[in-house]
């Protein structure tokens, strides 16, 4: 008879890439989570995985098990979790990803209340600027900012987000205030690499329009992309809740070029195709109280946000 346990280790394994990383996740031992990968395939009479010293693959009959052993983790989990909410408690693991500077500064304040409300409840978050695939990454939602790229997931609107076009007081007077958004294509930008090169958005009467500033820097973190704009090496467009702090604080100057950023969000998704439970949703709507509308961290930025939770 194939064991639970076995098909949750490969199905880790699978998705952390390692045994190593799917024992950290599991909380075993390496040892252990080999053992259930050898008891598994010689139940099935297959081999999954192809190991090496470097690194791990799914055989061909790996590859097709995998789906269905995926499937039937997520029903098991799920159903333990049901139970557990038919009782009123909300019980079980989540797992999200969620970018590292948001994180850090109001998606983890937020949530360890929610969690002191709900100690069955074992969250997993892994902090990443990086754009995730949430299904293939193993994920049950991920919580970003900005626009929504991948038509395989459902996201929930959590909050409005404002993004600021700021500078340092020095860089300005160096270089001068830009009025208008031809004016931007001669100053120094510091760029979000994770947005390529189309992130400097702006909302005009006829339509969106992308602004190309000459690239002074390009970073993948908003803390730096910020440290850096307070440093004067260029004019930046940051969200409103890594801006909002050194602009009141006069370390940097918001800059009026007549039109505003193309309106963003804050938004947690999860993959189409799987039913979300019902602690993410508890999750989701917390969020949103906490957050507010407009958000806490910005009182400017109040746009509608469905009630789609």
């Amino acid at each position: 008879m194939i064991k639970i346990e076995g098909i949750t280790a490969f199905v880790a394994v699978a998705e952390a890439g390692s045994v190593s990383e799917a024992a950290r996740r599991l909380r075993l031992s390496k040892s252990v989570v080999s053992e259930r990968l050898a008891e598994l395939e010689k139940t099935l009479g297959a081999k999954l995985l192809h190991r090496t010293t470097r690194k791990l693959t799914l055989t061909e009959d790996g590859v097709a098990f995998l789906e269905r052993a995926t499937r039937i983790v997520h029903e098991v989990q799920e159903a333990a979790s049901d139970i557990a909410e038919r009782r009123g408690t909300l019980a079980g693991p989540v797992r999200i990803a969620a970018p590292v500077t948001f994180g850090r500064l109001h998606l983890g304040p937020a949530l360890y209340a929610f969690l002191g409300e709900h100690p069955d409840i074992e969250l997993i978050m892994d902090l990443d600027d990086r754009r995730v695939d949430a299904a293939a990454d193993g994920y049950d939602a991920v919580i970003r900012h900005g626009t929504i790229q991948d038509t395989r997931l459902i996201a929930w609107k959590l909050a409005p987000s404002r993004r600021l076009l700021v500078a340092s007081p020095d860089y300005l007077l160096r270089n001068g205030t830009p009025a208008s958004l031809a004016e931007l294509d001669s100053h120094r930008g510091i760029l979000y690499t994770n947005r390529g090169n189309f992130d400097w958005r702006f909302e005009r009467p006829e339509g969106p329009v992308i602004v190309r500033a000459r690239s002074a820097l390009r970073m993948n973190n908003g803390d730096m992309i910020a440290d850096a704009a307070i440093a004067g090496l260029g004019i930046a467009l940051l969200p409103a809740f890594i801006a909002g702090p050194p602009v009141k604080a006069g370390k940097l100057v918001e800059i009026d070029v007549g039109y505003r950023a193309q309106p963003e969000f804050i938004y947690m998704a999860h993959s189409e195709g799987r039913h979300p439970s019902v602690k993410l949703k508890a999750m989701a709507q917390h969020l949103k109280r906490a957050f507010g509308n407009p958000p806490y961290w910005d009182a400017a930025a109040q746009v509608d946000v469905d009630e789609d939770v």
